[in-house]
This record gives C-alpha cells, sequence and structure tokens, in this order.
C-alpha cells in the first residue's frame, strides 16, 4: 500500500485528490496537478532518466514530462522499498497514428528530441544505458531463440492455436530475422555507433502514441522516457515507423512521409538508411510475442496471444511489399 503521506512528505506537496489512471496516478495538490508514478527499476538508471530531460530541457526541447525533485533535492520519493516520481501532469490527448498530418508532426519532434539529445553527460552515480554496437549479437541470439521456442513446441503433447501457428510462420520470419542480420552486417553499422558514441546523443525507446500528448494549443509533448538509452537514432525511427505502419496496412505513403518530415528538421545521412532498413526488417515483434508466450512473460490469456500472432502474420504480404518498396526507393542493395 502506498502510503500519501510519505509522498507529501518527501515532495513537499499536500495532496487534494489522487486517482489511478492507466499505470500511473493523477494527483491534484495544492501545488498544481501532477502525475505519480511507481518506478520498477533502481534509483541509478532514474537518475539517467532524469539526467536525460534535464538535457532536452537545457536545449530547448522543453515539452517533456519534467520530474519534480524531493526536499533533499531527488527526482523520486522512496516508500517502503518502493520508487515513485512525481511529474508535470500534461492534459492532452494521445497522437492519432492513422491521422497523416500528426503523424508527420510527431516524425519532426522525434527529430528535435534527437537533436536535442546530443552531448548528454549523465549524472554522476547514475547507471549508463546502452544499446549501442548490441544489435548484431541480439539479431543472433534473437534468431537461434526462435528455433529454440520451436524445440519446446514440438514437444508439446497438447498444442494450443498460438503452437500451431508459431509452427507454421516460424520459418518465414527466421529467414527475414537472417536477412536483417545480413542487412546490418553490411551496413555502416559500427561507424554510425562509433559516431553516436562521439555525440552522446541518446533514444527515447518507446516512441509511441500514448507517448505523445497534444495539447489544446496543438503543441507535441513527449513523455515516459522510462526506456531511454544510447542507441541509434534510426532505431527509435524504425520502432516509431513499425508502430504507425501496422496499424495502416504498411501504407507507403505514412512510411515516406515520416522520413520526409523527420530529414526536414535533421537530415538522415546515406548510410543510416541501411541501418534502417535492417531494424525494419527484423522480425522483431514476432519475436518479442513468442518470447513472452514461452517465457511466461505477460498474462494475457490463449486468446490474447492467438490474436496476437494472427495479426502479426496477416500483415506479411503488405510488409514485405513495403520492404520491397523501401529498398528500390533508396537504393539499397
Amino acid at each position: 500500500m502506498m502510503r500519501e503521506f510519505e509522498i507529501e512528505r518527501q515532495f513537499n506537496i499536500k495532496i487534494e485528490t489522487i486517482k489511478p489512471s492507466k499505470g500511473i496516478y493523477y494527483v491534484k495538490s495544492n501545488k498544481g496537478e501532477r502525475c505519480l508514478k511507481k518506478i520498477n527499476y533502481g534509483p541509478q538508471k532514474l537518475l539517467f532518466v532524469y539526467g536525460a530531460k534535464e538535457h532536452l530541457i537545457k536545449n530547448g526541447f522543453k515539452n517533456v514530462d519534467r520530474y519534480f525533485l524531493n526536499i533533499d533535492g531527488e527526482p523520486y520519493a522512496m516508500v517502503n522499498e518502493d520508487l515513485y516520481t512525481l511529474s508535470e501532469w500534461i492534459e492532452g490527448r494521445e497522437c492519432d497514428f492513422h491521422n497523416l498530418d500528426e503523424v508527420k508532426m510527431a516524425a519532426k519532434t522525434l527529430a528535435k528530441l534527437h537533436e536535442a539529445s546530443k552531448g548528454y553527460d549523465p549524472p554522476e552515480n547514475s547507471k549508463l544505458k546502452s544499446d549501442l554496437g548490441r544489435w548484431t549479437h541480439l539479431m543472433n541470439k534473437r534468431i537461434k531463440s526462435l528455433d529454440k521456442m520451436r524445440d519446446m513446441v514440438r514437444k508439446k503433447n497438447n498444442k494450443s492455436n498460438f503452437d500451431l501457428n508459431y509452427i507454421k510462420s516460424m520459418n518465414f520470419y527466421k529467414e527475414l530475422g537472417q536477412k536483417a542480420l545480413k542487412t546490418l552486417e553490411s551496413s555502416k553499422y559500427e561507424e554510425l555507433c562509433a559516431l553516436a558514441e562521439k555525440e552522446k546523443s541518446f533514444c527515447h525507446h518507446d516512441f509511441t502514441y500514448h507517448n505523445i500528448v497534444i495539447d489544446k494549443d496543438n503543441n507535441y509533448h513527449v513523455i515516459d522516457f522510462d526506456y531511454c538509452k544510447r542507441e541509434l537514432r534510426t532505431f527509435d525511427i524504425s520502432n516509431f515507423m513499425i508502430k504507425v505502419l501496422k496499424r495502416v496496412d504498411w501504407n507507403p505513403e505514412f512510411g515516406e512521409a515520416i522520413l520526409e518530415s523527420y530529414n526536414e528538421v535533421s537530415p538522415l545521412l546515406e548510410c543510416e538508411y541501411k541501418v534502417l532498413y535492417a531494424y525494419l526488417q527484423f522480425p522483431q515483434r514476432y519475436w518479442r510475442l513468442a518470447n513472452r508466450y514461452y517465457y511466461n512473460e505477460v498474462n494475457w490469456g490463449q486468446n490474447a496471444f492467438g490474436n496476437k500472432i494472427e495479426s502479426i502474420i496477416s500483415e506479411q504480404e503488405n510488409m514485405m511489399k513495403f520492404l520491397e518498396r523501401f529498398k528500390e526507393k533508396y537504393n539499397l542493395d
């Protein structure tokens, strides 16, 4: 049970109303509206996230859910071994990924965020979060795990709907993963990682519709930096593109509009397109869903898992057409 008086004492506020809302708490206090959130990682990681937001604000990217400090100047309250953060409550609506104009504005917002992220030195005693240089290894490992999960299915006597769909589709995604790995290995991935290391930039790592809030004046705010880390910006771009594209049947107009809008603010280097293509090719969603299912990472129930794998498989044709078109448009061999 969260002890409200401890939150009040440590953040020096008086809580008038507190309401749970999508994994966080809406707080109305004597100092205004706040967002209270329980954090499932340690204070050192949190300091990295706090420092990242402060760095963005300092560099002119101010539309983030800034943390309030406690009475000791730290960005959290410690209550019964649990960490809580208190941030600005940003009133607005989620970005609509079916709306091309909003998607374009979101792409420009992401480019501004990446530009403002450059030169970030994390605070002392924070834990550096980085995936730079790891993707060759990650792709390799995840391709192998697709085989491991198939072996698990084969040993099962009673195969579920999910199992049958997995066995039928797994080779297609394994081959796609192998192609992605080849693309990455023949790209300038290592050099781009060295450049990002030098630039000291970072990525949001969860740039999706519910983390992009549009206020009544049409300003775009980015929230929830829990997963931010040092990473190539093409990872953020590919992740954002896929989250949009899966909702619009892999309509190439949306993919191209994202890149055009991003480039207006911060042009991509020619060699970045190949790395972006590798990320787009890699069956990350498929691997992640199977991993969650076979290693019981989340309790969604059979139906939810069954529907999700069917939904991913149903995108195959449109996705492959999109990837082919992407490859031709950006002259990737």
